[in-house]
């Protein structure tokens, strides 16, 4: 193969991350044909096509989000250089999360906590469905997925699934009046309750374990979204089926107490990758710290 043009490349570069043809062109100060043409030559270089067009839009192949793994890199790596020996101009690296939308903030935050603050990092947080996630790092738009659902290894993809962290689930509610000790399961029938939605595996596990009370569970509320489950848990009176993390500042202050923990149920969280040439060596770190 020829060499590489690195002006064909930057331009590919360019239109990739606007995903449209006449933005792009705008910001090159240059014609849509000729952009065009600059980017058909780089495609035949390469010998695949590096771009799906829909509409005015243009979607990037397989081995379009390959090649701009590769310029990311490349073009990175130019910036260091110029850094280094010019002295002009500092490197910034970036990570791209991904975090399923019920996910806990707290938990999230935790998360990040050894990398927050760094200097030259730029920390890019995304909130989607696990389905929309997985997608965007199918294409290495994302550099790690947070959720609380395993994946199954994925050979086409190459997904890396691990636990990174593993949670005790608690009755939490307002601070009670009794002293006398809450007894599980037999006082809950007393309380009114805020659960997460269906498709959560802490709800199926709990309602499994209250299985033959009479009067069964009375449901205040069921709340997919753990930050709105939080807040449910602080303001209305009502007793959560939550794991720690979420009320982490609500039980410090004493707005929230512990009434007994769930035996039994816990809340796993993961961590999804998948493989690719070039990993951003701060996802190693935070990888390894957690």
């Amino acid at each position: 193969m020829a060499h590489l043009n690195f002006h064909h490349l930057r331009y590919f570069w360019i239109v990739a991350k606007e995903g449209h043809l006449t933005r792009a062109a705008e910001r090159l100060h240059v014609s849509q044909s000729a952009l065009s043409s600059q980017i058909r030559q780089l495609e035949s270089q390469l010998g695949h096509d590096l771009f799906i067009r829909e509409g005015r839009r243009l979607r990037l192949t397989a081995v379009g989000a390959l090649t701009l793994d590769y310029a990311e890199a490349i073009f990175s790596l130019g910036n260091e250089l110029v850094g280094t020996l010019g002295g002009s101009q500092e490197t910034v690296q970036r990570i791209r999360v991904g975090a399923v939308a019920t996910l806990s903030r707290n938990f999230q935050e935790n998360f990040l906590r050894p990398i927050i603050g760094m200097q030259n990092l730029q920390i890019v947080l995304e909130s989607a469905g696990l389905g929309e996630l997985l997608d965007r790092l199918a294409v290495h738009k994302l550099d790690l997925v947070l959720s609380n659902r395993p994946v199954a290894a994925d050979a086409q993809q190459a997904l890396r699934c691990r636990r990174i962290a593993h949670q005790k689930v608690y009755l939490v509610g307002p601070p009670r009046r009794r002293r006398k000790a809450f007894r599980f399961p037999r006082d809950v029938a007393d309380l009114d309750l805020l659960l997460p939605g269906r498709s959560s595996d802490i709800r199926s596990q709990f309602m499994s374990l209250c299985d033959g009370l009479s009067p069964g569970p009375r449901v205040h509320a069921e709340v997919d979204d753990m930050a709105m489950l939080r807040l449910m848990a602080r303001d209305s009176g009502a007793v959560a089926v939550v794991p720690e993390v979420v009320v982490q500042d609500e039980l410090r202050s004493g707005v929230l107490q512990k009434y007994c923990e769930v035996p039994k149920v816990f809340e796993n969280f993961y961590a999804i990758t998948t493989q690719r040439h070039l990993q951003p060596a701060v996802l190693k770190d935070l990888l390894a710290a957690s």
